[in-house]
């Protein structure tokens, strides 16, 4: 009788940790720059991008770097902000052309930066 006392007493801990937690899911779209070959999806952003931020370019840290100012980037509810950073020049000629928002079909599309 009193090992049947105490199985029913210790039962609740032997199910501990079998109830499930509920769970929530979250989706969100992001989009991120890709360096492609083919034509690109693009993404029609309908909130207008808010203006660039005037950022202060720091010292180089050596010879060859380019600097690319920072630009707004789209995560799929708000913009956030990308700080400009230093780049290595791939070759002594390539010229950098800055990624930049482009209005087309009642929104934003993000042209990304790259080198020609």
């Amino acid at each position: 009788m009193k090992k049947c006392i105490y199985l029913l007493a210790l039962a609740p801990f032997l199910l501990v940790g079998c109830a499930e937690e509920p769970t929530s899911v979250t989706t969100t779209t992001t989009t991120q720059e890709v360096t492609t070959t083919g034509p690109a999806r693009e993404v029609v952003v309908t909130r207008t991008p808010p203006a660039v931020r005037v950022e202060s370019q720091t010292v180089a840290p050596g010879p060859g770097y380019l600097w690319t100012r920072g630009y707004w980037r789209w995560t799929g509810t708000t913009y956030v902000w990308v700080s400009g950073s230093w780049v290595v020049r791939p070759r002594v000629a390539a010229v950098w052309v800055e990624g930049q928002w482009v209005p087309r079909g009642g929104g934003w599309v993000w042209m990304p930066g790259h080198w020609q």
